[in-house]
């Protein structure tokens, strides 16, 4: 026995060894980011590297919100981007958990059939619907609008799945008791699944948010306005301006990814409990 726990205990200990190791190389482009924001853009190119800088130099994250040009745009950049994914995720978890739900509980005719339907349009990569998609947006005059930025993604196929998934396993006992007291169908998703699916919903949530939050393509194509651009798009304008130093581009990229951070680590608990959804039935 004791040999045995011998073992087991070194395979842990390995096991954690390589986890930190990876954790830290996952986790060293942020903290460059994040110390390289506070650098003149000399610094940031010095080698050797100072990953902690002499003087923190706040004034990079005024000139990145501030912009090249003095317009402050920035500023409605974030706010565009947080409109367009705060609705596409809202909309998502709506609609994907209900079509989930009446695809993991009510038996009907072609069931499986719509279910895989809906899982083939995960294979068709967006670029391939991208132009008939502009085209119609333009026919529309969606085009410079929050509803072209929004509409294509109202659901996905994949929350689709990752809802079905997780109510394949929910209860069936609590869906009859409350069938029985007289309950209507949409008053047991509101009142009893949807409220106890919270580690799914705060999943697909999150990924929703985050898709959306660092979609480029789409709002590249679909607006021309400056003030209804969203970050990835300010991003890359400030990119291409010569006048713009290092520095002040890692302050611009901390701001972008400072909200899906305090996203996932304020609703981790739920995220790392819905990952075992993909342990569920698949009848």
């Amino acid at each position: 026995m004791k040999r045995k726990f011998g073992i087991a205990g070194i395979g842990d200990l390995l096991a954690t060894a390589i986890l930190v190791a990876v954790s830290c190389v996952a986790i060293m482009p942020f903290l460059f980011m994040a110390g390289a924001s506070l650098m003149p853009g000399s610094d940031v190119t010095a080698i050797p590297y100072r990953w902690i800088p002499d003087k923190p130099l706040w004034s990079n994250y005024y000139r990145a919100l501030k912009g090249s040009d003095g317009s402050w745009i920035y500023l409605r950049n974030i706010l565009n981007s947080f409109i367009v994914a705060t609705t596409v995720a809202t909309s998502s978890v709506l609609l994907a958990s209900s079509v989930g739900y009446g695809l993991a509980k009510f038996k009907f005719k072609g069931r499986n059939i719509v279910f895989m339907g809906i899982m083939s349009t995960m294979m068709i990569p967006f670029e391939a619907v991208m132009i008939p998609l502009y085209l119609t947006a333009v026919k529309l005059g969606l085009q410079d609008t929050y509803a072209g930025l929004i509409l294509p993604f109202l659901t996905s196929a994949f929350g689709v799945f990752l809802m079905r998934q997780y109510l394949l396993g929910f209860p069936e006992e609590l869906l009859d008791a409350a069938r029985i007291d007289g309950c209507s169908e949409p008053a047991i998703f509101r009142r009893i699944v949807f409220k106890n699916a919270t580690p799914a919903v705060a999943t697909l949530a999150i990924l929703a948010f985050r898709g959306q939050w660092d979609n480029l393509l789409w709002p590249l194509l679909i607006t021309h306005s400056e003030r209804l651009k969203t970050i990835p798009s300010y991003i890359v304008r400030y990119t291409a301006d010569l006048t713009a130093d290092e520095g002040t581009l890692m302050a611009v990229a901390v701001i972008a990814a400072l909200p899906v951070f305090v996203l996932f680590f304020s609703m981790s608990k739920y995220f790392l409990q819905g990952a075992g959804v993909y342990t569920g039935s698949k009848t």
